[in-house]
């Protein structure tokens, strides 16, 4: 399942949407757990939160950093039948667009 979100359109239609810099020091990492906050996982996804969702994943990792020991479509697979989402890449996208969403305040 896709998001419906389009992003270039909200902002372009919001009053007052904020620089990037005044939102999020560019070049810094933004931390997972901001990302895919628990909103994000209790609105699309089986879990209250990201490192409950990566320890139930079929593999032997326990938390978000050690993530890319999953083997790949092993990892599709699983988010596929626990989450809203066909694959990482859409979740990925809908997370990234959820946390710029609401950073913008929008």
């Amino acid at each position: 399942m896709a998001l419906d979100t389009d992003l270039e359109s909200t902002v372009a239609s919001a009053d007052d949407v904020p620089e990037a810099s005044d939102v999020h020091d560019i070049g810094s990492e933004i931390p997972i757990e901001d990302v895919f906050d628990e909103a994000f996982m209790a609105e699309y996804t089986e879990f209250d939160d990201f490192e409950e969702m990566v320890a139930a994943s079929p593999s032997d990792v326990s938390s978000a950093a050690e993530l890319e020991q999953v083997p790949t479509g092993a990892w599709d697979e699983f988010i596929a039948e626990t989450t809203a989402f066909a694959d990482d890449e859409e979740m990925v996208l809908a997370a990234r667009d959820h946390w710029v969403a609401k950073k913008l305040d929008l």
